[in-house]
């Protein structure tokens, strides 16, 4: 088989797998189908596509699938939906990309749209449907935690510098520090941390500093007028916004929520937190990636063209690491420094989904039916590690939220 970056590739390798030359719209409904079964989280749609496409149908070897996937999970984005890229290009080069990780995303775009819309129209009138979003938010911080846990336990590798990136990344963001600043000290730390250990510690010292200015300068400062929650938006203002978070989702979908939340909570004030969270907890319990909230985020700031904005910058990295040229990605990540750069970028993000989780926990446990929302939500979330257990913990919730709440 060709490489990977070449725009045809051939129907054999070497080790008798055989990827098919499938129409393009054969490509687009196999991956649309894929999309409508995509339940459960990353893990879960990684899953799916190893057991059909290289276990059963057997279109490239096991150590290939494994080979891909290790360069995809270092780059920011969804690693399912650019799995799906990368088969689609095997299939039918560049526009083959195109349609599969497009087939992929449609059903969740769909129903993503059509919720937020029916969250807009009626979600706040109901007594019923209050109390059950109020029910979701606890399960969906335990949620982020328990992907603060998973992340960081595959992130972090039991490494010194990599646990104090995180940990001073997470304080650093808890004070104030702009992420751009915390990613890129983290990245420049680890790259540095074994020949150069004084550049490493000087890093870490800078971005501290940078957390207590950041601190400082917001207890001095006078308050910001406050926006209207749901604050239109330009559609070329969302989509500079999506693009920005769909370029620093390291480690995982989960890493997309403080960049959007920092975004449009907390910057442009486009909806509330309370908001932003009965989106994460719509996108749990549908067969999407996770980032698929971008398209509620989107929806409340700008209608449905802000909605499409939001979810065409968030998803365009993804389609375009893979059509640019996967091979050469896969060459670069190799390249040891750069490898530990992104480790330490990971590790800062690690340290920002903890400091949002935090934030999230504030709003969401406030009462002790929420507290006892969230430990029971936690607790099956550790305990049962089947495909369901994202939607289903989200959907329990709600009913607990209603029972308890209403």
């Amino acid at each position: 088989m060709t490489d990977i970056a070449g725009t045809t590739p051939a129907p054999m390798t070497t080790d008798a797998t055989s990827v098919p030359r499938l129409p393009l719209m054969a490509l687009f409904l196999r991956f649309l189908n894929f999309g409508l079964h995509a339940w459960g989280g990353p893990v879960a749609q990684i899953a799916m596509l190893r057991s059909e496409l290289v276990e059963r149908e057997r279109w490239i070897s096991p150590q290939r699938f494994n080979r891909a996937l290790a360069v995809y999970q270092v780059l920011p984005g969804p690693e399912a939906h650019e799995l799906c890229c990368y088969f689609g290009f095997l299939a039918r080069g560049r526009l083959g990309a195109l349609i599969a990780g497009f087939g992929f995303m449609l059903p969740g775009f769909i129903l993503m749209l059509a919720l937020s819309l029916a969250y807009a129209s009626y979600g706040l009138a109901s007594p019923l449907i209050l109390a059950a979003f109020a029910g979701i938010k606890p399960a969906v911080a335990a949620l982020v935690v328990r992907a603060v846990h998973r992340i960081g336990g595959h992130a972090l590798h039991r490494d010194f510098w990599l646990w104090a990136i995180a940990l001073v990344s997470l304080a650093a963001s808890l004070a104030g520090a702009h992420f751009a600043v915390l990613l890129l000290a983290g990245g420049l730390a680890f790259a540095a941390a074994r020949r150069w250990w004084w550049v490493s510690a000087l890093c870490l010292v800078i971005t501290a500093a940078a957390g207590a200015w950041a601190l400082s300068t917001q207890i001095d400062a006078p308050l910001p007028s406050p926006i209207p929650a749901g604050a239109a938006a330009t559609p070329l203002h969302l989509l500079w916004a999506g693009l920005k978070a769909g370029l620093l989702t390291f480690g995982g979908a989960y890493t997309v929520i403080p960049f959007l939340r920092d975004d449009a909570v907390h910057r442009q004030q486009w909806l509330s937190d309370a908001q932003f969270l009965d989106g994460i907890g719509i996108s749990g319990v549908l067969p999407a990636p996770l980032v698929i909230f971008g398209t509620f985020i989107g929806f409340i700031a700008g209608g449905c063209v802000g909605a499409a904005a939001m979810t065409a910058g968030i998803f365009a990295p993804a389609f375009a690491f893979t059509i640019v040229g996967h091979g050469l990605l896969e060459r670069l990540v190799n390249h040891q420094p750069t490898h530990r750069f992104l480790d330490g970028v990971t590790a800062a993000v690690v340290g920002l989904i903890a400091a949002t989780a935090i934030g999230i926990a504030r709003t969401a446990v406030t009462s002790w039916e929420t507290v006892a929302i969230f430990a029971l939500a936690l607790i099956a979330l550790y305990c049962w590690k089947a495909k369901a257990a994202t939607p289903v913990t989200v959907l329990a919730g709600g009913v607990a939220g209603v029972l308890l709440l209403n």
